[in-house]
This record gives structure tokens, C-alpha cells and sequence, in this order.
């Protein structure tokens, strides 16, 4: 099945204005239909072995959602003492998340053990199911983004409060906590880069021809 340059278009659009969303979240229901839609996109990822590694818990509770946000709280002012001088007071003025604000929470899972202990493609490289597991979180957000839907991952959360919020078993890997919900913009650039934390880096300093070569950027240092 040919791609036509329509559709071709269509995912380059979908994947240059994909945007981590935090503070533009409205409150409307995401239609089921649509729902459905963005979790069979997820699970179309690929993955290691075919073992399909992942599972994904909806959260809409507000005390699920409020139990999440405290322990967002607390890892961002330890995350904060990390930080020194200007740069400290930039990141304490961030919005990090929209746990609360958006209408649906989803936490994606690895379990390590789906097809037992001997995977094919993973028996070199044993995080490759992990790695599947992202997978399926890229698919998730890209394909919300086609549906105007917007999409922040929280990564600033002790693994420990999602997993007693959510009842998570120890054996199962926690990958990502994402907020999701329609939004009243998408910026044209990521938040951090509007706010001049960090520039995109030019694409032609990340690809290497042959072997590893130092960029500019290494060189600096």
C-alpha cells in the first residue's frame, strides 16, 4: 500500500507541530470514538519480539488526579535545588504539567515478563522492550495530535506515586505518565524553546557519516 504525497504531508505536519502540552488544557470530554482511535495507534507500535510489552490505565478520578499532582510537587521543588542562580528562578516559573487541568490521565506500562524470559531481538539488548514501550508512547501522541488533541508528559514524579495511585505491581516498569485533552492552542514552537531555555539543535549537528564525530557543540565544552 502506496503513501500518497497527501497523506505523506499529513505526517510531517502531524510530527513538526506535535507539542508537550501544560497549561492550555480545556475541560471537554474526549469522544470515545477517539479515545479508541489514539490507544489502537499505541499499540500498533512496534515492538521487540512482537511481545507487545505495554498496557495503558486510564485516569480520570480527580483524587487519583490530585494524589499524582502532590507528588508532582514535591519531586519539582527537590528538582529545583539542582538548579542554581537565574537558571533556578526560570525553571521554578515553568508550568510543568497539566495533571489536574487535563480531562484524561494515561499511564503506560512495561511488563517485562509478557512472553517469558527469553525474547527474540532482546536477548543483546535487554531494555529493548522498554524501548518498544516509547514506541507505543510516540504513536499515542502523534496520533492525538491528528486528532487536535493535546498531550504532556510528566516526567517530574517519583515512580512510587504513580504506582501506589494507580495500584501498579512492583513487577510492572512504569514508562510514562501523559496528560491528555483538547487544548486552546498548540504553539508553534515547544514551550521551553519559546522561553529560550535551550535551542532546537540544527539537524545536520546530529548526523554522523561512517562513525562518531565531535560536533561543534562537544568541541565547546
Amino acid at each position: 500500500m502506496n503513501i500518497t504525497p497527501e497523506e505523506r504531508d499529513a505526517v510531517y505536519k502531524t510530527i513538526f507541530s506535535r507539542r508537550d502540552v501544560r497549561r492550555e488544557f480545556k475541560p471537554d470530554p474526549i469522544p470515545n470514538d477517539v479515545l479508541e482511535r489514539i490507544l489502537l495507534a499505541a499499540h500498533h507500535a512496534p515492538s521487540v519480539g512482537f511481545m507487545q510489552p505495554w498496557d495503558f490505565i486510564l485516569v480520570t478520578k480527580a483524587e487519583s488526579k490530585t494524589q499524582i499532582k502532590q507528588g508532582f510537587l514535591q519531586a519539582h521543588a527537590e528538582a529545583a535545588e539542582l538548579f542554581e542562580g537565574e537558571r533556578k528562578e526560570q525553571y521554578k516559573s515553568f508550568k510543568l504539567e497539566g495533571i489536574e487541568e487535563a480531562p484524561l490521565g494515561i499511564c503506560v506500562t512495561c511488563d517485562r515478563s509478557r512472553t517469558g524470559s527469553v525474547v527474540l531481538g532482546r536477548t543483546a539488548k535487554p531494555e529493548m522492550d522498554l524501548f518498544s514501550s516509547v514506541c507505543a508512547v510516540q504513536n499515542l501522541w502523534l496520533a492525538a495530535r491528528a486528532e487536535n488533541l493535546g498531550v504532556g508528559w510528566v516526567s517530574i514524579v517519583h515512580d512510587k506515586v504513580i504506582r501506589d495511585t494507580l495500584n501498579i505491581p512492583e513487577s510492572i516498569d512504569i514508562i510514562a505518565y501523559l496528560c491528555v485533552g483538547y487544548v486552546e492552542e498548540f504553539h508553534d514552537t515547544p514551550d521551553l524553546e519559546r522561553a529560550g531555555w535551550l535551542p532546537r539543535r540544527d539537524v545536520s549537528s546530529a548526523v554522523h557519516y561512517e562513525s562518531w564525530q565531535e560536533t561543534e557543540l562537544h568541541d565547546s565544552k
